[in-house]
This record gives structure tokens, sequence and C-alpha cells, in this order.
């Protein structure tokens, strides 16, 4: 049975999701099987897509609800979750 997951993780102070930040952000939620989302302000997003993770329009403190259902949720998880704390500018 696919596991489902949810962390929470705050952008580094001074780094907004724009198109480096996001791009990484996107590139490493492909490499996994899970179904990814991220929420952010009353939005969500699907975390797979550059278009929709920069239409959250999330700054630096801000914080993200990762979610991730399927058999690798818990290891997406983990590496979105490491790959936000590490954004900069």
């Amino acid at each position: 049975m696919p596991a489902s997951s949810e962390v929470a993780v705050a952008l580094p102070a001074g780094v907004a999701l724009h198109a480096r930040p996001a791009g990484a952000f996107v590139k490493t939620a492909i490499g996994f099987k899970s179904s990814l989302t991220v929420a952010s302000n009353g939005k969500v997003a699907n975390a797979k897509s550059i278009l929709a993770v920069l239409a959250l329009g999330a700054v630096g403190g801000t914080i993200l609800r990762l979610s991730a259902d399927g058999d690798d949720a818990a290891a997406a998880l983990d590496a979105l979750a490491t790959c936000v704390s590490n954004l900069s500018e």
C-alpha cells in the first residue's frame, strides 16, 4: 500500500521561489515516482511543474507544505525538504 505523508519546511530568508530555486526544486521532485504537491498561502501546486511552483509566488520565510503520495513518498519528502533548506539566491 503506497504511503502518504506531509512535511512543512520554511524557505530560507531572502530566497524567493523564482526561476532558479524553483527549477532546482522541480528537478528534485521529478526524480521520484510519487505524486508530489507543494502548498503555500492557500495555493497548492504540482511539485513537478515549474509553472505551478512559480505561480505559488513563495518568498523567503514562507512555510511550504510538501505532500507525497506513493511508494517513495518518504524519500521524496526527505529530498525535497533538504532541497528547500539548501536553496540560495
